[in-house]
């Protein structure tokens, strides 16, 4: 049993650091994972300035963090087509476009998300 155990935190510290090496990657390439990025920090920051409940506070975050994953999803999906050639493909194309669709809507799901909140302020 303690043979399955430290293997199984052995891989979770590679998926951890492996992860955490695609993060820095997406960092120093990807304006729009900045972009969202300092937004998300500004979010929560708002989030936690404004008098909203634990639940508001933990939705905002929850959101950001969702709208950042599906960024880093996002760009794997175009450096993926990219990398499959440079003539225009239409599964490419559909590829990109879902990909792009995932992180706008993960967006309109956050700002969504903050009108309910300060309506409920008012």
């Amino acid at each position: 049993m303690s043979g399955f155990v430290l293997r199984e935190w052995r891989r979770l510290m590679n998926r951890c650091l492996w992860s955490w090496e695609g993060v820095v990657a997406i960092w120093r390439e990807e304006p729009s994972f900045r972009f969202w990025f300092v937004l998300n920090i500004c979010s929560v920051a708002l989030a936690f300035w404004l008098p909203l409940s634990a639940e508001g506070r933990a939705m905002i975050v929850a959101l950001g963090l969702i709208l950042l994953a599906a960024e880093a999803l996002n760009t794997g999906v175009e450096a993926a087509v990219d990398r499959s050639g440079m003539e225009h493909d239409p599964l490419g194309k559909y590829a990109k476009d879902a990909a792009s669709a995932g992180v706008a809507l993960s967006a309109i799901a956050a700002g969504i998300a903050w009108v309910i909140l300060i309506v409920g302020l008012i």
